[in-house]
């Protein structure tokens, strides 16, 4: 079995500021290539902070030209990175939640999130969801916050042969053991790979749990960030053995 290194990237986005937010992403972007990280997942709406009310004048096309650093990193680095981002697709004035997948090769792809939170449809309409992303032999399905919580989304990556389930989400401390419990779930009942990033500050009036956590196929917590803040939680397999590491920063925001 391949050596597998994945991580999730907990930060605090410092809220509406899209040009601060990618110059962090950036930085930190570097900080896992140093770690060998080979797929690197942001929380949702990581590049604005979860702010809907600013969602509509923040919103990029997913060419949009401010991100080309993240994508070229993305690429020299052979490390696939997730960011998220509200997303306008061109001709069109509907916002989407987006994860912008910039991949170890080059390309870039588009997973928009499917099931919304109530009173997140004010802002933002359902998207489609997007293809599975292929890190060697591993396929690796996406989701952003409220897909994890209908069973059916992560029912239906297990069967399109996912081996690893990553959530962008924000979870709040009031929901965060019970939203854990889910994902830990879907690692047993399925015998795949959880990986969840979360803010690890606060953001659209939430007070966001951190404790971002990778789980391995059967449900054993590999790694978790023990409270908020900046930092890589990452996940190594190994000859079939998983291993975790925390790498944490002085938050600047």
């Amino acid at each position: 079995m391949t050596t597998l290194v994945m991580c999730a990237a907990q930060y605090c986005s410092v809220a509406g500021d899209l040009n601060v937010n990618i110059d962090r992403h950036f930085q930190i972007m570097r900080r896992a290539v140093e770690h060998g990280v080979q797929f690197l997942l942001f929380p949702e709406l990581s590049l604005t902070g979860y702010e809907p009310s600013l969602a509509r004048a923040l919103a990029q096309a997913p060419d949009a030209e401010c991100l080309q650093p993240l994508r070229e990193l993305a690429a020299q680095s052979g490390m696939t990175t997730v960011v998220g981002l509200p997303l306008r697709q061109p001709g069109s004035e509907t916002i989407l939640v987006g994860a912008l997948v910039m991949a170890a090769d080059g390309s870039q792809s588009v997973y928009t999130k499917q099931h919304l939170h109530p009173g997140e449809e004010a802002v933002f309409s359902g998207g489609e969801g997007g293809a599975p992303v292929n890190i060697g032999a591993e396929r690796v399905a996406l989701s952003v916050c409220a897909d994890f919580t209908h069973a059916s989304h992560a029912r239906a990556a297990a069967r399109g042969g996912a081996s690893v389930y990553a959530s962008s989400v924000l979870i709040s401390e009031e929901g965060y053991a019970r939203d854990a419990e889910v994902l830990q779930g879907y690692a047993v009942e399925h015998s795949m790979g959880v990986l969840m990033a979360n803010h690890g500050g606060p953001s659209g009036g939430w007070a966001c749990a951190g404790r971002s956590a990778f789980w391995s196929p059967g449900g054993e917590r590999v790694v978790s960030a023990t409270g908020t803040g900046d930092c890589l939680v990452i996940a190594r397999r190994h000859q079939g053995i998983w291993q975790g590491e925390l790498v944490e920063w002085p938050t600047m925001f």
